[in-house]
């Protein structure tokens, strides 16, 4: 009897080997278990620039300004940036021809349009504008050095020829042309002729988009001049101005035939010497074109 309760209490006191184990396993220290994924690298303030131990430091230098320069190589990259990233991010050549208004008008036509070639900085320009009846009344033609002075303005310079009307005039060109608040597209040019006529004329034209495809587009424009140019049927001072509105229709983007109507008024003595000549002083009329470019 008392052999048998020996060898119970023996086996109630005594611990499973899978409860061994357990406990065993309960015990383990993790943070010391290899898992395979190694411990991060510790955070390099010159890089990280915000993981920093806290305190008084002086902050750290700024990294690298061109992060590629870290992968490829301050070297290489130099070249790609002078060359081919100039390149993409403005620095291409492009082309435009714009025919801005070919339109008959009371019996008569008017066109003026422009093609240029260059970039967003440095631009050639050549305009030409005139209008006429039987015959042509007015021709010019510019050619023009255009510098972008900003984001939205540029600056022209170059000379201007008037085959009529006659005697034919050569003038030097000096203006300023781009894109006003409000989206009001505006340009001032003057005009010194080899004579030492100077004159000057202002426009600006705004477009109202009705919808995506039908646009109206009210436009201004005056002339003026220093001094009487009688040659030329010219007053001084305020010699003409034009208010026109026109509604134009997209079949393309790069095709719209338009409608309108416009005003146009001679003043002071250039309004004299029109009448003197048998001309009006203006009037208003009724004006149909297409607007192209490509």
């Amino acid at each position: 009897m008392t052999a048998r309760l020996a060898l119970l209490l023996a086996i109630g006191t005594a611990t499973p080997a899978w409860a061994q184990d357990h406990a065993g396993h309960g015990q383990m220290d993790h943070s010391k278990t290899d898992h395979g994924t190694p411990p991060p690298p510790p955070a390099d303030p010159a890089v990280s620039g915000t993981d920093l131990p806290p305190g008084d430091a002086p902050a750290p230098p700024v990294p690298m300004p061109h992060a590629a320069d870290g992968i490829w190589g301050a070297d290489a990259m130099a070249n790609s940036r002078k060359v081919m990233m100039a390149d993409e991010g403005g620095g291409q050549r492009f082309a435009q021809v714009l025919l801005d208004r070919l339109e008959w008008r009371d019996g008569g036509y008017r066109w003026e349009g422009e093609g240029w070639f260059g970039g967003d900085l440095h631009r050639l320009v050549v305009k030409s504008e005139g209008e006429g009846k039987d015959r042509f009344e007015s021709a010019e033609v510019q050619a023009l050095y255009s510098h972008a002075v900003g984001p939205y303005f540029n600056l022209q310079a170059g000379v201007r020829h008037d085959s009529r009307p006659t005697p034919k005039r050569s003038y030097a060109v000096v203006g300023v042309e781009g894109l006003a608040p409000y989206w009001f597209e505006v340009e001032a040019h003057g005009f010194l002729s080899t004579r030492g006529e100077l004159t000057g004329r202002v426009e600006g034209y705004y477009d109202q988009r009705i919808t995506q495809r039908l646009i109206a587009q009210p436009r201004a424009e005056l002339n003026l001049s220093a001094q009487d140019v009688r040659d030329t049927g010219l007053g001084s001072g305020l010699t003409s101005a034009e208010l026109g509105l026109r509604l134009r229709y997209e079949i393309a983007r790069e095709f719209a035939p338009y409608v309108g109507v416009a005003w146009e008024r001679r003043f002071g003595d250039t309004r004299r010497f029109a009448r003197a000549r048998g001309a009006d002083a203006g009037g208003v009329e009724l004006v149909a074109g297409i607007r192209a470019w490509f």
